[in-house]
């Protein structure tokens, strides 16, 4: 089981931050290695908090299997974001001023996560992910994301991300109340890409 106190805090401490950027880390990454990325945002007035997955993978099987194969890593990633947004909350910032980061399968678990708990939010980044289960299932999500700025973004020919989820996310963000950009990379690799973090940097600095 995935624990909240594995999780790594960069950037400002919370009690001088203006905002908090949730990084969550691919499969087989390391929190460190997405806070890496920071170096190429625009987060001079962020804390950081990047949460580990207990041995590197948040859950076991593709995010296209059936959930059940995927538990109890996949609840257990999803309640590691739950209590980080609550704690983050707790200590006096409102949710306009949380924003969520993730790459690859920590870009499905944060798909999931903000899906199922549709809130007002100061951004959210999908890179290279969506959201999880062997079909799109809306009876799980709800809530209202009040024009939430969101980018997916994803290569058309993503090896573990298949278009048709992307766009499907997609939907389910909008029907949610996100106001979202969809980025397709044609040929593209299973990577993050300098557009990306333009589209990243843009929003953050609009929403300062």
């Amino acid at each position: 089981m995935h624990n909240i106190k594995n999780t790594v805090w960069a950037g400002q401490p919370l009690a001088q931050a203006k905002r908090v950027l949730i990084m969550t880390h691919g499969r087989g990454a390391s929190a460190r290695s997405i806070l890496g990325l920071a170096a190429e945002l625009d987060v001079e007035d962020f804390a950081l908090a990047a949460p580990q997955a207990t041995g590197n993978t948040w859950y076991p099987y593709s995010f296209l299997a059936p959930e059940l194969q995927n538990e109890p890593g996949l609840s257990s990633g999803l309640q590691v974001l739950t209590q980080l947004v609550d704690d983050i909350t707790r200590e006096g910032f409102d949710t306009q001023q949380i924003y969520l980061l993730g790459f690859s399968q920590g870009a499905c678990l944060t798909a999931e996560f903000v899906a199922r708990n549709a809130q007002p939010l100061g951004g959210v980044f999908i890179l290279s992910g969506g959201v999880i289960g062997d079909s799109i299932k809306p009876e799980r999500y709800s809530g209202d994301f009040k024009n939430t700025p969101l980018f997916l973004g994803c290569s058309d020919i993503d090896a573990h991300v298949p278009l048709h989820r992307v766009q499907d996310s997609t939907a389910v963000f909008e029907n949610l109340g996100a106001n979202v950009t969809e980025k397709i990379y044609p040929n593209a690799p299973h990577s993050i890409f300098q557009d990306e973090l333009n589209h990243i940097n843009q929003i953050l600095n609009n929403t300062k």
